[in-house]
Order: C-alpha cells, then structure tokens, then sequence
C-alpha cells in the first residue's frame, strides 16, 4: 500500500510587479514543487492583444486547466504565480464587471497559504504587459486582495519590504506550511 501524497498548494497574490513570479521561483528553487504561471501571459502572447472582456472566460478555464494540470501531478508542493482571484480583480479594475462563475470556482479549491505582495518597496517594472505604473493603483489592487482575502476566511500573510526581506518571509511561511504548521494570519 503506498502512502497519499498531500499537496501543500501556496498561492503568491497582490498587484503587478509586486515580486510574484520571481518569488515563486525562489521557493521552488529552495523547496522543489512546481511552478504554475500566469495564464493571461501566455494567452496575451499567443493573441498579440490586449485583452477584453469576451476574452476573461477563457484566460479563467486556460488557468484553471493549467492549476488542474498540476495538481493531478501531485507534487509535495503546488507553487501558485497567481489564481482566479487576480483574474476576478483585473476583469472588475478593466472591465467593470467579472463572470460571476469565477469566485464560486475559486472558492470550490483549497489552498493552504496565500502570500498577498504588497507594492509598497519594489520598484514597477514596465515589461510590455503590466498596465499600472501608479502605486495608488497596485495599492488598490492590493487592498482589493486582501478584502477578498479576508472577506473568505482564506488563509493569508501579507509580504512587504524589499526583496531580501521578501524572500526571507516567504521562505519561512512555505517552510512552516510544509511542516504542517498553520500559518498566522494578517492583522
């Protein structure tokens, strides 16, 4: 009889250029797993456009397939780039509105940690997709983020400062949540 693998799954959320995809990286070239990226990317690649609203079923199902992917692996650690909840909050910041689909999908998953990246003490990088160079906006986003968070009892930490300090945070919460340990919640 073999033993189940449990997969821990760790979410990295908040406002563009916030350190989540290098983050991501960071913690799975420290504990293994894998990695699952942004959807919305790889869509906007393959199109050469910006998107629009028609387009946000489609960007929710392709990062959905990809989440499902991996988790039908089951590795030890499911490292998230970010999840429908980013898709939520871009369609309702550019569109005004969101599938309402997408929250009860979110909401039928589990995860174990989100760590939610503030955009105060990194510089935003232009890299050809980001759209929010003002920090009042990826503020909002972020507080739009963490409302959500709360909001829906997710568990959560909230991740600030610069990237050493980032790193170390990150690193000591996925490191607590593979010991079994339950990670404390933001005030």
């Amino acid at each position: 009889m073999s033993a189940v693998t449990s997969t821990q799954v760790v979410v990295l959320c908040g406002p563009e250029s916030s350190g989540k995809s290098w983050l991501s990286g960071q913690i799975q070239a420290r504990f293994g797993g894998l990695v699952v990226g942004e959807y919305v990317r790889h869509f906007i690649d393959q199109h050469c456009r910006d998107t629009c609203y028609a387009d946000i079923p489609s960007i929710a199902r392709g990062q959905l397939a990809w989440e499902d992917a991996a988790r039908a692996a089951s590795p030890s650690l499911l490292i998230l780039d970010t999840h429908l909840l980013s898709n939520m909050l871009w369609s309702q910041t550019l569109f005004g509105d969101c599938p309402p689909w997408l929250e009860q999908a979110l909401l039928d998953r589990h995860y174990d940690l989100h760590l939610l990246l503030s955009p105060e003490g990194v510089p935003w990088v232009a890299d050809g997709q980001r759209t929010q160079p003002d920090v009042r906006e990826r503020q909002q986003f972020f507080e739009a983020s963490l409302h959500w968070l709360q909001d829906h009892d997710q568990p959560y930490h909230i991740i600030e400062g610069d990237w050493a300090t980032r790193q170390a945070l990150a690193l000591e919460l996925v490191a607590s949540t593979l010991r079994g340990s339950e990670p404390v919640l933001s005030l």
